[in-house]
């Protein structure tokens, strides 16, 4: 393979030329103690940095970046560090979701704009993962992507707990009066106890796993806990790698094939991932110019058994279990059979070749491919009548009862609504019927939130009823579980059937035969969107506003239609 020169490098245009424009360049590193050596003629890696604050899933990014810079000096590049918007999965509202593409775009426009050869993406928390890959695909420099990690496992009284998935179960115990108001507030401090992600197989894990599938991450990278020694030497591996990548010209183009998508999507459903990893991977199957759909999903997790013995998907173990029992590089060893193997990777090597020694210490947390949890993967797609473009259920998270069930509707406007009804005990509502909410999709949301995993009512609660059919345009925390219907598509803000369902329908769930069925006449519904009006627009003016006029449906990624494809940007002129 032929090695670039100093002078094909993309920063060259910045500091290698003599004219005015490079004298500034090179005189205004100069001012900040750097020698002309420190930066001339060596691949410039901008690191895309998460940090804040409030990025408590990041919180150890400040000191990782460093440790990224160390690996870049050390094989002759030159680091700098550009902080981007970090998505907060827990304080920005009314959804991360909302935000991802702002990462997305500001990803890649960071890329375009600096004088960068190559990029380090650090990520981790849910919607960080697919923004950053997002743009860094559509910036096209060589990338590496460096995972936060899992955080450490919670502990509470001695059990161990789960971020997010024991905060649903242990709030449904609350509201059903099992546990005491000063129990739920003293588990607050044990449930999250490091700096790293969400510590089930949620949508952090999940998407941390599928960009490591995809071949964007050094080996075994996904797995290890936040705070594990590892995690800094993996940090700094990943900035040895991505000087040579620079080097070598190892774009994503050049990585990425349908073979690496089918990985990752197998991988998610092997792993009974986080059904958010849907609208994530076609987004970012179709900034690279590569074929994803419903379908495709719905035919790869049909095919591939779920080997992920993890919460919320099992009741016992979490991630830190899962890198002990051998991590990422053992879990998809064991899901070799149904890999594409000869797909590339950032090492230069093959995903097969990534693969070869790696051993599997627990196997009831990897699963054998003749023993697995569920034999399918852990989602299911599903059409009808109520959802023409499409629908998904986590099937490993359901109760499997329900997975076939016809019920009554009991419908809900908007959240507000939801919230001010759900625990009225003159609610008419049984554990047959389904609770439907719409106004939660990614115009009516707006982002999609995560509302899908609709509380059971409290008076249910009180009954033992601790699952029931549930149904929106929302998604779900990748933590939690249950029998929710999500992304239906078209979502209700933009007259999807969905916005048409009265209380008192009967509603026709059938997983096993893929299908979602509003049980009235057509001409009834034919009536209902007769006089069916669109809702009033709400936002006027600024991202909200740019996120209304242009965001995709959830089948279509979420993406917004001037980012998800089109010709390259041109470089930018420098005058």
């Amino acid at each position: 393979m032929r090695r670039k020169t100093p002078e094909q490098l993309r920063s060259h245009r910045w500091f290698g030329v003599d004219d005015l424009r490079a004298f500034g360049h090179r005189s205004r590193l100069l001012q900040t103690g750097l020698s002309e050596e420190d930066f001339r003629g060596k691949p410039v890696i901008g690191i895309i940095n998460t940090w804040s604050d409030l990025s408590v899933c990041h919180a150890h990014f400040r000191t990782r970046a460093e440790e990224v810079k160390r690996g870049v000096w050390q094989a002759g590049g030159f680091p700098v560090e550009l902080p981007a918007h970090p998505v907060t999965e827990q304080y920005q509202k009314p959804t991360s979701m909302l935000y991802r593409n702002l990462l997305a775009m500001e990803t890649e426009e960071l890329a375009r704009s600096h004088p960068c050869d190559g990029l380090v993406l650090l990520g981790g928390c849910d919607k960080t993962p697919p923004a950053l890959v997002m743009g860094a695909l559509s910036a096209g420099l060589p990338c590496i992507f460096v995972p936060a990690g899992p955080m450490l496992s919670g502990n509470w009284h001695g059990k161990k707990l789960g971020s997010g998935s024991d905060v649903w179960k242990y709030h449904a115990e609350l509201r059903a009066g099992n546990i005491s108001p000063a129990q739920w507030k003293d588990m607050e401090s044990g449930i999250a106890r490091s700096f790293g992600t969400c510590m089930t197989a949620g949508t952090a894990a999940t998407m941390m796993l599928a960009v490591e599938a995809l071949g964007l991450s050094l080996p075994g990278a996904s797995s290890i806990p936040a705070a594990d020694a590892a995690h800094p030497r993996m940090a700094t591996a990943a900035g040895r790698r991505i000087v040579e990548m620079v080097w070598e010209d190892e774009t994503p183009a050049r990585i990425l094939s349908q073979g690496s998508v089918d990985n990752a999507v197998t991988a998610t459903m092997a792993f009974g991932g986080s059904t958010n990893a849907i609208p994530h991977l076609i987004a970012m199957a179709r900034r690279a110019g590569l074929q994803l759909d419903l379908d495709r999903f719905d035919a790869i997790s049909r095919r591939t058994p779920l080997i992920a013995n993890l919460r919320p998907n099992g009741d016992t173990w979490l991630m830190e279990d899962f890198f002990y029992a051998g991590g990422a590089r053992a879990f998809l060893a064991r899901l070799a059979p149904h890999l594409d193997l000869s797909a590339r990777t950032v090492t230069g090597a093959t995903l097969g070749e990534n693969l070869e020694g790696a051993e599997i210490f627990n196997e009831e947390i990897i699963r054998p491919l003749d023993r697995p949890l569920q034999q399918e993967g852990g989602v299911a797609v599903l059409r009808g009548s109520l959802a023409p473009r499409g629908a998904v259920i986590k099937t490993s998270a359901a109760d499997p009862r329900l997975l076939t069930h016809t019920g009554p509707a009991v419908v809900f406007e908007d959240y507000n609504d939801m919230n001010a009804r759900l625990d009225d005990p003159a609610l008419e509502v049984t554990a047959d019927s389904v609770l439907v909410l719409r106004q939660a999709g990614p115009k009516g949301g707006p982002g999609m939130p995560e509302w899908g995993m609709m509380p059971i009512p409290k008076k249910l609660l009180q009954q033992g009823v601790r699952d029931m059919v549930r149904l929106s345009d929302a998604r779900m925390s990748g933590t939690s579980y249950g029998t929710c219907v999500l992304h239906v598509a078209p979502e209700s803000h933009v007259g999807g059937p969905l916005a048409l369902v009265r209380t008192g329908d009967l509603i026709r769930l059938d997983v096993p035969k893929r299908s979602l069925d509003l049980l009235v006449e057509p001409a009834e519904l034919e009536r209902r969107r007769a006089a069916w009006t669109p809702p009033p627009p709400r936002y006027a003016r600024g991202w909200t506003a740019l996120h209304l006029a242009h965001v995709r449906q959830a089948d279509e990624g979420c993406d917004y239609d001037f980012l998800e494809h089109g010709p390259a940007t041109p470089e930018p002129e420098i005058h």
